[in-house]
């Protein structure tokens, strides 16, 4: 701390203690007051006291438009000093070109790699897709090939019942 600050600490406080002791000689003189005191007294003191209070709300709203705009070009203007300020020297100019290929390369290989995982996942998600396809195809095939040879031997066998019938019976007309 500082001679200045000590100073203005103590002087506080010296304030603090001596309004304290003003307050408790006046809160006994208030006390033999407050009884006189008329209710249009304490009205006017209430509104007095809401009056201050809407001030120093306002107060600090207004203060508060002013300084939000000024702390927003201040930021402003330290980020465009952070980006100027390298480029102002040849060799700030170099540094900061290189860190940004940097920047740029590792995106770039970023991209490479996340693009790269993402086709090899599509390309093994067609391929199962492919392969399952095919196995159902396969089965299906199978199934409907094996349907047709039952069908169609059955058909022949009755073909070849119907046909001895008739052979017998035209066979028995004749």
């Amino acid at each position: 701390m500082t001679l200045g600050t000590e100073a203005s600490e103590t002087g506080v406080d010296d304030a603090v203690t001596t309004s304290t002791k003003t307050t408790k000689t006046t809160s006994t003189q208030k006390s033999t007051t407050t009884a006189k005191r008329t209710n249009s007294a304490q009205v006017r003191e209430g509104l007095t006291k809401a009056r201050n209070g809407a001030t120093e709300y306002v107060r600090q709203g207004t203060e508060r438009a002013v300084n939000v705009p000024v702390g927003a070009a201040l930021t402003a203007a330290d980020r465009v000093n952070e980006i100027v300020e390298p480029l102002t020297s040849t060799d700030g100019r170099e540094r900061e070109l290189k860190s940004l290929r940097t920047r740029v390369q590792r995106e770039i290989n970023k991209f490479d790699r996340r693009g790269g995982t993402a086709r090899r996942r599509a390309t093994q998600r067609v391929r199962q897709t492919r392969n399952r396809v095919e196995r159902e195809l396969n089965q299906r095939r199978r199934s409907v090939e094996t349907q047709v040879k039952e069908n169609r031997t059955k058909a022949e066998e009755s073909l070849k019942r119907a046909r001895a019938n008739v052979e017998e019976r035209v066979s028995t007309l004749v």
